[in-house]
């Protein structure tokens, strides 16, 4: 199903030059993974600790999109740089889940608990079926309908609107049960594709 993930091409042309300057410093792909993890972990902590809840709310969106873009760098700096590893493989793909844990629960501030749970833990299984399909011999699968991308645009745009006073409070309760909704979703699609063996 269509997903955000398919524009990554187009976003890591804007970010090759970044990513070639990174390299030729001597910057590896396993430093901006955990660059990018230490800053999701920040910001989370930074909003669940904030008595100020609408103006620390604007951090999620400029951060989601650092994050974004370091993903996209340190994918770059891996497959065009030589720096390739088997310890990166685990980097990237556990940073990702702990960024995403950090990120999510930090709206249990502003939105029914088991919500924002059910989202964080759906989110979790979505990633995981990704990564089995290189266990069931295709490969890491990227299907929506709500990858990791789509997350991220959806929780800059509640944090955005949070931070602005634009949130509509009637939505609440169940915009965080609607993504876990999707997320599940797409661990369901990214299953599908596995057994039918798409690549």
């Amino acid at each position: 199903m269509p997903t955000l993930y398919a524009l990554k091409p187009a976003f890591q042309a804007r970010l090759r030059p970044l990513a070639d300057w990174l390299a030729r410093t001597g910057v590896t792909a396993n430093q901006i993974t955990l660059l990018a993890a230490a800053l999701s972990i920040a910001t989370g902590a930074a909003v669940a600790a904030s008595a100020d809840h609408r103006g620390v709310f604007l951090l999620m969106p400029a951060v989601l999109f650092a994050r974004m873009a370091l993903n996209a760098i340190d994918g770059m700096l891996a497959r065009e740089h030589g720096q390739a590893s088997r310890l990166g493989m685990y980097l990237n793909e556990l940073c990702d889940v702990v960024s995403d844990l950090a990120l999510i629960l930090a709206f249990a501030i502003a939105f029914p608990v088991w919500g924002v749970v059910a989202f964080a833990i759906a989110a979790i299984i979505a990633e995981y079926a990704g990564v089995l399909g290189v266990a069931a011999g295709t490969s890491r699968n990227y299907a929506g309908p709500f990858g990791k991308s789509d997350r991220a645009l959806a929780l800059g745009i509640i944090g955005f609107l949070i931070a602005c006073g634009l949130w509509l409070q009637v939505l609440t309760p169940f915009v965080f049960p609607a993504m876990a909704t999707l997320s599940l979703a797409t661990a369901i699609n990214r299953i599908r594709s596995g057994l039918r063996g798409d690549l």
